[in-house]
């Protein structure tokens, strides 16, 4: 049966949807993307083409362009033509260029797609692809995810030639007298990549001439494995998350302490935060309270019998004015709104009522410093602000999204938590400000 036949009986029973959908190419001029854009043609999907040309080569990069651009018009394709400097990227994001190369081409595609409304982005991703992934991921260490292959449908993008290997594109493409570039600097050795390509793959070839078929089989099993591991980690998932909000996850650690492999179940559920060091993430399980660690987007936090997930925040540390004349003031927790009163009502933790004539404009929201005092309402004396997040058993990610309301250097209001008795309401207020937090 010919490429196009398979391809056909293929998007039928596992990628029909690819049928009824505005599809754009993602194309480089090279065999593979062509091919795929030919077949497509031929199939009569609802096509356009998007190519990249990231200036590494020289007139050979101007030249895939020109190809790309005669192709679109022989086939009377529409076509996306964006021209990267791809090498002041790397060095300005600090990434190789392969790295810079993949990050700027699947941004734009993702760009595109969303401007002019195509439903999904195909690739030409084939099945000696997926073998090279599949080495790459196992050569440097990784989970059962990635040895799971490069999956078919993900988000916006398809890869509707998993099914093929290199060898039954370039035979299509010779039957069919289909032309396409070579890209030279895919015969370079230097990246990992082309050295698996060149010299690794081809002696597991000989070794196995049915290794594409072997490899399909191997990752059919990974993957069946891959959904009783996810099922298993729901379920323990689901017993551990006791509290989600705004700012963190609470996890309970008794629920990872009953399992067999405490460190299995912490790699499935935290693995897509950042974190790496899986030996410091097991240790929190034990340690004391306020032991972190750290991914670079986000950390864990132990605290008594929680483990507390959080994103890093870099404008935790900012600070907000607030003007006699507002009214109401956007904050990272909320709005707060400042209105006259003529009495005081209710008794709620987001509302406070202080008398306006003891304040000093412009007011501050800021987040706790050492050294700040609180005189709470309804106590005697003063008390240092981190001794009463102490006595109210905060946590420590509690007591950093906890802001107050200051007025010159002196707290008017633990916000959400306690006002300060200094600023109280009393007989001989003439002016009742009402402070509420929504």
């Amino acid at each position: 049966m010919s490429v196009l036949k398979i391809l056909e009986k293929h998007i039928n029973k596992k990628l029909s949807f690819l049928k009824e959908s505005k599809l754009l190419i993602a194309i480089s001029g090279g065999i593979d993307s062509v091919v795929l854009t030919y077949l497509c043609k031929e199939l009569k999907l609802d096509i356009s083409l998007a190519h990249c040309n990231f200036s590494l080569r020289g007139q050979e990069s101007d030249a895939d362009e020109d190809f790309v651009l005669q192709l679109a018009e022989d086939l009377d394709l529409e076509v996306f033509v964006q021209r990267f400097d791809t090498e002041q990227y790397a060095e300005g994001n600090k990434q190789s260029i392969q790295m810079a190369a993949r990050e700027l081409r699947y941004n734009w595609f993702s760009d595109l797609a969303e401007q002019l409304q195509f439903d999904y982005i195909l690739t030409a991703h084939h099945a000696d692809d997926n073998l090279e992934t599949f080495l790459i991921n196992f050569t440097r260490g990784t989970g059962l995810e990635g040895l799971t292959g490069i999956p078919e449908v993900n988000s916006v993008f398809v890869r509707p030639l998993l099914p093929f290997s290199s060898e039954d594109i370039e035979t299509h493409a010779k039957e069919n007298k289909i032309k396409w570039r070579d890209d030279s600097s895919n015969k370079s050795v230097k990246y990992l990549r082309n050295k698996l390509r060149h010299e690794v793959i081809p002696i597991l070839k000989e070794i196995n001439p049915s290794l594409l078929q072997s490899f399909q089989s191997t990752l059919n099993n990974l993957n069946d494995t891959a959904d009783i591991v996810e099922e298993s980690t729901n379920a323990v998932l689901k017993r551990a998350i006791e509290t989600i909000d705004d700012n963190h996850i609470a996890f309970k650690i008794s629920e990872f302490k009953k399992v067999n492999n405490p460190k299995a179940y912490l790699f499935e559920v935290f693995k897509d935060y950042g974190f790496t060091e899986w030996q410091d993430v097991l240790n929190l399980l034990d340690a004391e309270t306020g032991k972190q660690v750290y991914s670079s987007t986000h950390r864990l936090i132990k605290n008594r019998a929680h483990l507390l997930l959080s994103e890093i925040n870099s404008g935790v540390n900012k600070t907000i004015s607030v003007l006699e004349e507002e009214k109401q003031v956007e904050t990272p927790f909320g709005t707060l709104f400042f209105d006259e009163a003529d009495a005081i009502f209710g008794n709620r933790s987001n509302i406070i009522f202080v008398d306006k004539m003891l304040l000093k404009f412009p007011l501050t929201i800021r987040k706790y410093s050492e050294g700040d005092v609180l005189y709470p309402l309804g106590m005697t004396g003063k008390k240092k602000v981190s001794k009463y997040f102490k006595d109210e058993k905060l946590s420590l990610l509690d007591k950093e999204n906890t802001w107050l309301l200051c007025s010159g250097n002196d707290v008017v209001w633990v916000i959400n938590r306690r006002a300060d008795n200094r600023f109280r309401v009393t007989e001989n207020t003439k002016q009742i400000l009402k402070i509420e937090l929504k």
